[in-house]
């Protein structure tokens, strides 16, 4: 179709992918050229999604009260080794947290910006 890139697929959010269709493309994932081309967009794009991304975490309570509590009971661990597992821990969960929300924003960013277009360099490459 004349202004989709070949191989357009649907966004995710607008898409039924099975269990081991979504297995199969996180796997591929895994190859780091894959990665380079989206690395840069979101690089140049940054300071915007770090806004919305924060916005998101405030709004779903991740950096509240609880947050601050399980902070200073982390910290306040006496034994050095037990304090720095649970300084391990606690920025896993935050970790993974934050990738989850961020995964969320971008379904959520390709939903809003639709189907991408072919531009004038990509029809002549």
């Amino acid at each position: 179709m004349p202004g989709r890139r070949a191989g357009y697929v649907q966004p995710v959010s607008g898409a039924r992918f099975s269990e081991a269709e979504l297995e199969e493309a996180v796997s591929r994932l895994t190859d780091g050229t894959r990665l380079r081309a989206a690395e840069a967009r979101v690089a140049a794009a940054a300071p915007a999604l770090q806004r919305v991304l924060a916005g998101a975490l405030a709004a779903g309570g991740w950096f509240g009260e609880s947050h601050r509590a399980e902070l200073e009971r982390v910290v306040s661990v006496d034994d050095p080794d037990e304090r720095a597992t649970a300084v391990d821990v606690l920025l896993a969960e935050e970790t993974r947290i934050s990738m989850m929300v961020g995964v969320a924003v971008g379904w959520a960013l390709a939903d809003e910006l639709g189907p991408p277009t072919i531009t004038n360099d990509e029809e002549e490459s």
